[in-house]
């Protein structure tokens, strides 16, 4: 974590340290959060709708703060060590990028629709092997979260793997600016965010906001099955670095790399690819797609020189993010996929192919919620999963949510009413799955993050 003196600090973040006798106290991480003071920390009060940090500036200081930014348009500071800055957000941002700077580590941004924490955590799985590694932890990946995940990094850090989410434009082109990477990933582009960008060409612009922060030089690894992708970077109105290099990964073969082999087990996955024909990597995760956000990694092993012994070591040590098909083995012996953190129309297809191929005694039984902000065709969307689930590879449907009411519609003329139960009432839904399932049963939990689907997935633990 950054350890600086409060003379360092207000350089850094262009402030002003309105009591130069503190000038030599040395600050030890940064909190936003009142609630999270630590001894010697600095105190970051911020903003917002429904919040104002710099109400507890005093409190901040009297549980142990070494020190505490203060915007000058908040009134009189408080007693104590105080740095006065005209907007304590950019002047959180600004000690980012400059701390960022003295450390120098190379710099891994990535972005995407679906994929980017799965992708981020192999990453850094790989480039651990042989690099001291810092990666963004948990859903830190946004204007605020991304300057805290760089104040976190520890001195020695040699590369920097940063998470990069978004909701609407400009928000990654600033990030971007923020990390500066060396190399970008973009996973893909879905349809998360409709809501608020329109369409799907917008959202593939919005990504590919990471450019405009990369290095000269810099390279950008990307999606090649996205067709909106190599289309945006064409038009010619983007701005990118001088001497951008590109590289694309994807399923089929006129990528720079593809798998040529892919094989399901119990594990997980075992496959290879262009690129590695003769070595044949095993991923412990199910999922073809998760094969194919490997490709992405494994494009980042081979700019920094990883063998592939050590990419075998990474893939073996691999640790997730929760909640994203999180493989949970129940006392009775059923298996629960939990990939209830977020979900999309790409990312739930992506969900369901792992439940309808992996092979078990029990029934497969798909538990999946609603899908949020894909705009005003919300309703089509969730007909098309309703759809897409196969009868001859998934057992019983249950959903739960307003708009899951349509994709169970949807099932129910493949499936038949007798294989498909919807609800908008939890409660009921857990009583009614949990007198459904049996040892051996295979089941995913599925929906976006504001559905809570884990605490189904919860209840039928508890159930057992």
């Amino acid at each position: 974590m950054i350890i600086r003196t409060l003379e360092d600090i207000a350089i850094m973040c262009e402030g002003e340290l309105l009591t130069p006798e503190a000038s030599d106290i040395k600050i030890k991480g940064v909190v936003t959060d009142s609630r999270k003071i630590t001894m010697d920390c600095l105190f970051v009060p911020l903003s917002g709708e429904n919040f104002e940090g710099h109400h507890f500036g005093p409190a901040a200081l009297a549980a142990g703060a070494a020190g505490i930014l203060w915007q000058r348009d908040k009134g009189p500071a408080p007693e104590g060590a105080v740095i006065a800055v005209e907007d304590t957000l950019i002047a959180l941002q600004k000690l980012a990028s400059s701390y960022l700077s003295q450390v120098a580590p190379q710099v891994v941004a990535i972005t995407g629709s679906n994929g980017k924490t799965t992708t981020k955590d192999i990453v850094t799985s790989l480039l651990e092997t042989q690099f001291k590694v810092h990666k963004t932890q948990g859903n830190f990946n946004n204007h605020i979260g991304l300057p805290l995940t760089l104040l976190s990094m520890s001195e020695g850090t040699e590369i920097a793997v940063l998470e990069m989410g978004m909701s609407s434009r400009g928000e990654i082109a600033l990030l971007s600016a923020l990390g500066n990477p060396d190399v970008a990933i973009i996973t893909n582009v879905g349809e998360s965010h409709l809501l608020q960008l329109g369409s799907r060409k917008e959202i593939a612009r919005a990504k590919l906001e990471i450019t405009e922060g990369l290095k000269a030089e810099g390279l950008l690894i990307f999606n090649g099955d996205e067709p909106l992708l190599a289309e945006v970077l064409n038009e010619g109105n983007l701005p990118v670095p001088s001497g951008m290099k590109t590289f694309r990964f994807g399923i089929h073969s006129d990528n720079n790399d593809y798998p040529t082999g892919i094989m399901t087990h119990t594990g997980g996955m075992t496959f290879t690819s262009h690129s590695y024909e003769d070595h044949a990597f095993t991923l412990p995760l199910p999922g073809r797609h998760n094969v194919i956000n490997t490709l992405a990694a494994l494009a980042v092993a081979r700019h920094y020189g990883i063998s592939e012994e050590n990419i075998d070591i990474g893939l073996r040590n691999l640790k997730l993010t929760g909640m994203r098909i999180e493989v949970i083995t129940t006392p009775s012996g059923m298996t629960l996929l939990n990939d209830a953190y977020n979900a999309s129309p790409t990312s739930m297809k992506a969900a369901i192919d792992v439940l309808q191929s992996m092979k078990g005694s029990g029934m497969k039984i798909a538990v999946l919620g609603d899908m949020l902000e894909l705009g005003p065709e919300e309703t089509m969307f969730h007909e098309e999963i309703g759809s897409y689930l196969d009868p001859q590879k998934t057992d019983l449907i249950f959903t739960y949510g307003n708009l899951s009411v349509h994709l169970a519609q949807a099932a129910a003329k493949n499936f038949g009413s007798e294989r498909v139960f919807s609800f908008t009432d939890k409660s009921e839904l857990m009583t009614h799955l949990n007198s459904k399932c049996n040892p051996k049963d295979i089941i995913l939990f599925k929906a976006s993050r504001g559905m809570r689907m884990e605490e189904v997935l919860q209840s039928l633990i508890a159930h057992e």
